[in-house]
């Protein structure tokens, strides 16, 4: 019997894998991956590995859950090294629990290994901190959930020091600018949206709650960093600017005499 691993492959960029996800990959018998894992991540993989695609494709399933699952329990027991790939981190909406489950119910050794997930690489693509003291004190992570499951959101505990992080925020930045208005929040406060983090393809669109729904709509994967953080006078930097910055400025060389 081997030993599953579920490695985060983080945002896109191979550079920002940690040593032991980059070192597991070239150790991999089997990697069984998600669509949002880049290319570049991938291409790390040795050829002699089977790799199996078991993404979704604009909302179609390769296979089921429950499917996934019994795969990794099936290759445990024929390969000492089975990497189930995840983009970002494995334990941030990441579906991590139900697969642990299984494992666990199947006796199989498991071993998690984190990657930066969205939130982290988000606001590092924006410049910002999401803990910045000077005006916020906690990060609250969600998705966005339309339809029977909107229900599920509870954005009860949001204060004016919060700042929500909108996981798959989708195209339709109106209906997203009216639940956030509906949660009691201004329609001043800042926002900013982050498309591609860390690719070559990265954008970031500065707006407010107030006019999201206008805003030019950035292909996916995207995300939504939303409060005081993301305030143009808190970064003290020109607007013009930074407003759509498709990649990230060069950084000037420091000299050390």
């Amino acid at each position: 019997m081997g030993r599953v691993y579920l490695v985060g492959a983080g945002l896109g960029d191979p550079e920002l894998l940690t040593l032991k996800a980059a070192r597991l990959l070239e150790q991999a018998d089997v990697v069984l991956h998600d669509s949002l894992v880049s290319r570049e991540v991938l291409a790390r993989i040795p050829t002699r590995a089977e790799v199996i695609d078991v993404g979704k494709r604009c909302g179609r399933k390769l296979l089921t859950q429950d499917e996934i699952n019994a795969l990794l329990v099936s290759y445990a027991a024929s390969h000492q090294v089975v990497v189930r790939l995840k983009g970002g981190d494995p334990s941030i909406f990441g579906r991590a629990g139900e697969e642990l489950e299984a494992l666990r119910k199947a006796r199989v050794e498991f071993e998690v290994v984190p990657g930066v997930t969205a939130a982290l690489g988000a606001a590092a693509a924006a410049g910002i901190s999401l803990t910045d003291r000077r005006v916020a004190s906690q990060v609250l992570l969600s998705t966005f959930s339309r339809g029977l499951d909107a229900n599920a959101m509870d954005w009860g505990c949001l204060t004016p020091a919060t700042t929500l992080v909108l996981y798959m925020p989708g195209p339709d930045y109106a209906e997203v600018a009216r639940r956030l208005a509906e949660a009691g929040l201004p329609a001043d406060l800042p926002c900013v949206i982050v498309s591609g983090a860390s690719s070559s393809q990265q954008r970031v669109l500065w707006s407010s709650v107030g006019a999201l729904s206008a805003e030019e709509k950035l292909p996916a994967p995207a995300l939504m960093i939303v409060g005081r953080v993301a305030s143009q006078q808190i970064r003290g930097i020109d607007e013009a600017f930074w407003r759509i910055q498709p990649n990230p400025p060069a950084a000037r060389p420091v000299s050390v005499s």
